[in-house]
C-alpha cells in the first residue's frame, strides 16, 4: 500500500508541473505571434507614411545621397582603412530598414537572395575574422564575382533620389570596394606583408601556389554558393510553396525576372524555356549557376592584378551611374506620366462615389423626416 501511495503522490506532484509547462509554452507562443503581428503592422504603417510623403523624401534622399557619395570618396582617399567599418554601418542600418519596406510591398523574399547571404558573410569576416586570409579570399570571390557582375548584367541604377536604388547598388558595389582597399591600400595589409622576425611576404593574403589560389578563390566559394542555392530552394520552393501559390503578389527573384523576361521576350526567357514551361525554375537555377561559375573564375585574374582591379572598379561605378542616367531620362518621365494618368482617372470615380454617397445621405434624411411627420 505504501508503494502505491508513493506512486500516487509522485503522479500528483508531476501533474501540476506538466500543466505549468504547457501553460508557459502556450503563453510564449501567443506572445511570439502577437510580437510578429505588431512588427508587421508597424512595418506597414511606416511604409504607408513614407509613400504619402514620397516627393519630399526623394528630395532629402537626393541631397543626402550626393553629400554621402562625396564624403565616401574623400574617406576612400584619406582613410581607406576605415572603409570596412563604413560598410558594416551601412549594412546594419539599411538592411533592416529594407526588410520593413519590402515586408509592406510583399518583396521580403528578396532578402533570401545570394547578395544578402554573401553580405552577411562579409560582415562576419570584417568584424570577427579580419585576419583570416582564407575567409578573405572566399569573400573576395563573392564580392568581385557574382555580386559585381550582377551590378552590370542586371543594370542596377545609381539614382540619388531613390533610397531603394541606392541601397541596391551599394549592396553589390560596396563589398568590392571594401576588399579592394584591404587588398591594395590598407596600411594594416602592408604591415602583414612583413611581420617582425619573418621574411617579407609579397602579398596579403599570401598565395602559396596556383592550387591554393583556385581552391580558396573558386572551389570553396562555389561550395558555399551551392549550400545557399539548396537552402534557398528548400525555403522558397518547398517550405513556403503554398504561401507563394496563395498570393501571386508576393515577389521572389525568380518571379520578378521571369515576369520581366516574358514581357521583353528576351534571350533569358527563351533560354529558360528550352526544357518547357514546367522546367523554367530548374533552367533558371542552372543559368544562375553558370553565371556564378563564370564570374568566380573571372575574379581570379582580378585578384592577381592591381591594374585590372582598378579598371574593374571604374567599370562598375561607371555602369551604375550610366544606368542611373538612363533611368532618370527615360524611365522616370514615363512613370510620372502614368502616375498622373492614374490620378486623373481616379478623380472622376472618387467624385462619382461622393455624389452617390451624398444622394444616399439625402434620401436617408428625407425618409427620417417622413417618419417623424407621420409619427406626429
Amino acid at each position: 500500500m505504501s508503494d502505491k501511495e508513493d506512486h500516487a503522490g509522485e503522479y500528483t506532484d508531476t501533474k501540476p508541473k506538466q500543466r505549468f509547462r504547457d501553460r508557459s509554452k502556450e503563453m510564449l507562443s501567443k506572445q511570439a505571434v502577437q510580437t510578429k503581428q505588431i512588427l508587421s503592422k508597424q512595418a506597414v504603417k511606416i511604409a504607408k507614411q513614407a509613400e504619402e510623403h514620397e516627393r519630399f523624401i526623394n528630395k532629402v534622399t537626393h541631397l543626402l545621397g550626393v553629400l554621402g557619395f562625396g564624403a565616401f570618396c574623400f574617406l576612400l582617399g584619406a582613410r581607406p582603412q576605415d572603409i570596412p567599418y563604413v560598410y558594416c554601418l551601412f549594412y546594419v542600418i539599411f538592411v533592416p530598414l529594407r526588410w520593413i519596406y519590402y515586408r509592406f510591398k510583399k518583396w521580403h523574399y528578396y532578402l533570401l537572395d545570394f547578395c544578402y547571404y554573401a553580405n552577411t558573410i562579409f560582415v562576419v569576416d570584417l568584424l570577427f575574422y579580419p585576419r583570416n586570409e582564407k575567409l578573405f579570399m572566399v569573400c573576395f570571390s563573392f564580392a568581385e564575382g557574382p555580386l559585381a557582375w550582377a551590378l552590370i548584367v542586371w543594370r542596377c541604377s545609381l539614382v540619388f533620389s531613390s533610397v531603394d536604388k541606392i541601397v541596391s547598388v551599394l549592396i553589390h558595389l560596396l563589398p568590392g570596394i571594401v576588399f579592394f582597399t584591404i587588398r591594395w591600400w590598407n596600411p594594416a595589409t602592408f604591415e602583414a606583408m612583413h611581420p617582425e622576425g619573418t621574411a617579407r611576404r609579397t602579398t596579403w593574403p599570401y598565395v602559396e601556389d596556383r592550387s591554393f589560389l583556385w581552391k580558396w578563390l573558386f572551389l570553396v566559394p562555389l561550395v558555399a554558393y551551392t549550400l545557399w542555392q539548396v537552402l534557398y530552394f528548400l525555403i522558397v520552393n518547398v517550405l513556403r510553396r503554398q504561401r507563394l501559390l496563395r498570393d501571386p503578389e508576393v515577389m521572389t527573384s525568380y518571379r520578378e525576372l521571369s515576369k520581366k523576361a516574358q514581357k521583353a521576350n528576351n534571350i533569358w526567357w527563351r533560354l529558360s524555356g528550352l526544357l518547357g514551361d514546367q522546367n523554367r525554375m530548374l533552367m533558371y537555377i542552372f543559368l544562375q549557376g553558370v553565371f556564378t561559375v563564370a564570374t568566380m573564375a573571372l575574379a581570379v585574374p582580378i585578384f592577381l592584378s592591381y591594374e585590372l582591379h582598378v579598371v574593374f572598379q571604374i567599370l562598375k561605378v561607371s555602369a551604375s551611374i550610366w544606368n542611373g542616367g538612363s533611368f532618370l531620362l527615360e524611365v522616370m518621365p514615363r512613370q510620372a506620366i502614368l502616375k498622373e494618368k492614374k490620378k486623373s482617372e481616379m478623380q472622376p470615380v472618387q467624385a462619382h462615389q461622393l455624389d452617390q454617397s451624398s444622394i444616399v445621405t439625402e434620401n436617408g434624411m428625407e425618409l427620417n423626416n417622413g417618419v417623424e411627420n407621420s409619427d406626429s
